[in-house]
């Protein structure tokens, strides 16, 4: 390819032409499936249609149908809303960056989008693939999935639940179909995300119908939203009600006005905000992936420690201070006292035992005053939020996963922001820029600069590629990784200095084992 040509490639729809930068061929906006309105919407994605001649694929596709976002949202610069993208049902589309339109079969590295399954998309220039494709020589794709009530409304009407998470199957049955015309390897092909996306990947792990379609899994930041039927049908049974409905309807639903629907969910966010339900990924995130018995035939975490992905290598990790993102900068925050703190884990953890809050309190504050960190009632609260919600569930999938697959690797990511003067620490999403490699620009005052930052960002990028092409992170810019068992608990640490540890905050760790509720 030269760097002046327009790339073309034949993919099995039909023919595509992209645009070169800087040595990649770079494809936007490629559908993956048919748009799923009309007719189509609730129901399972189908195949896109062929088209003749060459399709033009130099622009981004929109994104899926969802509120505007506001609030963390203006910290990353966009990264968890559509920005200036439309928005459209006709969203199932994709991006490719790759070094060559070869026969060179590189590894291919799929970027599952955040946003909590009510925002986002795979065109986020936070998600921007090409300095990941350049420095591993590996195919990078981003995609765009169903979101909130249209991506994962449950209801037997509607033929279950998980549209959205069927959605990213297509996307990945795409990559099997078509990568290899695109110079990837579609028997090395890794699935990673991050929040939502991270929570995806490890959903995917226990879904049937992505059984070989991928071969190595990254989740990062993964989060613990109830999966339940129960919880899913109470969510639909509101979201009904908004809408005019008293039970499921689904010519009604299909037809009517998407701004109808998103209009629904904005106002079911707002009253769950106000009543303080919203929860550490904010109000509104009900909708999600569910246990269906169907596409989704048990928990993520019980499938995985049952072995349903016992052939797939895993990375996994959260960072140290995820839950700072929703509440660091809130009004009157700083000035928790420790009665305001137990009354939340009470709340949010311990089902009103305040005894048993307390001890967890306790707990917590002990370790941190021991480690030498800021134990005030906030940061007390934060870190107690944190591990309940990102952290230990992560953990579980590892130990889960460690039982039949030894090539699992696990990570805490501390680097701190210096935005609004360190108040965010190494808060939620805040090492996406470092893996993609977009820690500059409009982004450089979230992850800051200097010599430590860019050799961060370089270890991690190495580690993800490392990773992508052997199923393995280790690579000469990190010391060893060795890999994660529930006896060891090895880790490593991705901060201004990258080392292991093994068993990182077992305090903590052993702390919310006592009080971690069951599976919802």
């Amino acid at each position: 390819m030269s760097q002046g040509s327009a790339p073309e490639v034949t993919t099995t729809r039909g023919r595509l032409r992209g645009v070169m930068q800087e040595g990649l061929a770079v494809f936007r906006g490629v559908p993956y499936a048919a748009a799923p309105e009309g007719p189509r919407r609730f129901r399972a994605p189908e195949p896109a249609e062929a088209w003749e001649g060459v399709r033009d694929a130099t622009t981004l596709g929109a994104a899926a149908p969802q509120p505007p976002r506001q609030g963390v949202a203006s910290i990353f610069a966009g990264a968890f809303s559509a920005g200036d993208l439309p928005v459209s049902e006709d969203c199932l589309n994709l991006n490719v960056w790759t070094p060559g339109l070869d026969d060179a079969r590189r590894p291919v590295m799929v970027w599952v989008h955040g946003g909590g399954f009510r925002t986002g998309t795979g065109a986020s220039p936070m998600y921007d693939g090409a300095t990941l494709a350049r420095r591993g020589d590996v195919v990078v794709v981003t995609f765009n999935y169903r979101l909130g009530p249209v991506g994962f409304l449950y209801a037997e009407e509607l033929g279950g639940a998980n549209f959205g998470l069927l959605d990213q199957v297509a996307a990945l049955q795409w990559v099997q179909d078509e990568v290899r015309a695109f110079g990837g390897d579609p028997d090395n092909v890794t699935i990673f995300g991050e929040s939502a996306g991270g929570k995806s990947v490890e959903t995917l792990l226990g879904t049937p119908a992505a059984r070989g379609l991928f071969h190595r899994a990254i989740v990062q930041s993964s989060h613990d939203p109830p999966m339940g039927v129960e919880q899913a049908t109470g969510a639909t049974s509101q979201f009904l009600a908004e809408v005019g409905l008293t039970q499921p309807d689904a010519e009604r639903l299909r037809a009517m006005p998407l701004n109808d629907l998103i209009a629904a969910q904005v106002r079911l966010a707002e009253a769950a905000m106000a009543a303080g339900a919203g929860g550490v990924l904010g109000a509104g995130a009900s909708f999600g992936p569910v246990v269906d018995g169907d596409v989704l035939p048990a928990h993520p975490r019980e499938a995985t420690a049952a072995g349903s992905a016992a052939d797939v290598t895993l990375l996994i990790g959260t960072n140290l201070d995820e839950s700072r993102l929703f509440g660091a900068a809130a009004p009157g925050m700083a000035d928790m006292d420790r009665p305001a703190a137990l009354a939340r884990i009470a709340a949010t953890l311990t089902a009103g035992d305040e005894a048993r809050a307390a001890a967890t309190y306790e707990a917590y504050r002990a370790a941190r005053e021991q480690r030498g960190d800021r134990h005030a009632p906030v940061d007390v609260w934060f870190a107690v939020q944190t591990d309940r919600t990102f952290r230990y569930p992560s953990i579980l999938v590892a130990e889960g996963q460690a039982q039949h697959q030894p090539a699992t690797y696990m990570y805490l990511f501390t680097q701190p922001s210096p935005l609004y003067e360190g108040v965010l620490g190494s808060c939620h999403a805040l090492e996406i820029p470092f893996v993609f490699g977009t820690n500059r620009g409009e982004l450089l005052p979230l992850t800051g600069k200097g010599d430590a930052v860019e050799a961060l960002a370089t270890a991690m990028q190495d580690a993800w590629i490392a990773f992508a092409r052997t199923g393995d992170p280790n690579h000469g810019g990190l010391p060893l990784w060795p890999a994660f068992t529930d006896r060891r608990r090895a880790t490593m640490v991705l901060g201004s200095q990258q080392d292991v540890a093994y068993g990182p905050l077992e305090a903590e760790r052993q702390a919310m084992a006592e009080v971690f509720p069951p599976l919802r």
